[in-house]
C-alpha cells in the first residue's frame, strides 16, 4: 500500500481504537494491528499530531510505580472521523474508476 495513503488510514485507525476507551500507545499498537501494520515509531509521530490537532487529550496514570500515558479521543476527534467516514462514498467512486479503467480493454 501507497505510504501516503496508509498514513491517512492509520490516523483514523488510531482515533476509532479510542471510541470506545482512552488507550495507551503499546495497547493501541495491540488493537490497530489487528487491520494495518503499526510500530512505535510510527504511532506516537501520529499521536503527537492528532494531539495538536485537538483530536485526543492526554493524562497519565502510575501503573507498576511508573507514569503511563493515555489518550482520550475528544469531540473534535469524533468529528473528524464522522467527516472521514462521510466522504467514503468519494473514495469508492475513486475506487472504482482506476479499478474499471484498469479492466477496460
Amino acid at each position: 500500500m501507497d505510504t501516503q495513503l496508509k498514513k491517512g488510514f492509520l490516523e483514523f485507525c488510531v482515533l476509532a481504537s479510542l471510541i470506545q476507551k482512552d488507550s495507551y500507545g503499546y495497547q493501541i499498537i495491540k488493537d490497530v494491528s489487528q487491520c494495518i501494520d503499526i510500530s512505535e515509531s510510527t504511532l506516537y509521530p501520529i499521536l503527537k499530531r492528532l494531539e495538536n490537532h485537538s483530536y485526543v487529550e492526554t493524562y497519565t496514570v502510575e501503573h507498576n510505580g511508573r507514569l503511563r500515558k493515555y489518550y482520550k479521543l475528544t469531540a473534535n476527534g469524533q468529528e473528524h472521523i464522522q467527516d472521514f467516514l462521510s466522504g467514503w462514498n468519494q473514495i469508492e467512486n475513486i475506487y472504482h474508476y482506476i479499478e474499471g479503467e484498469l479492466n477496460h480493454d
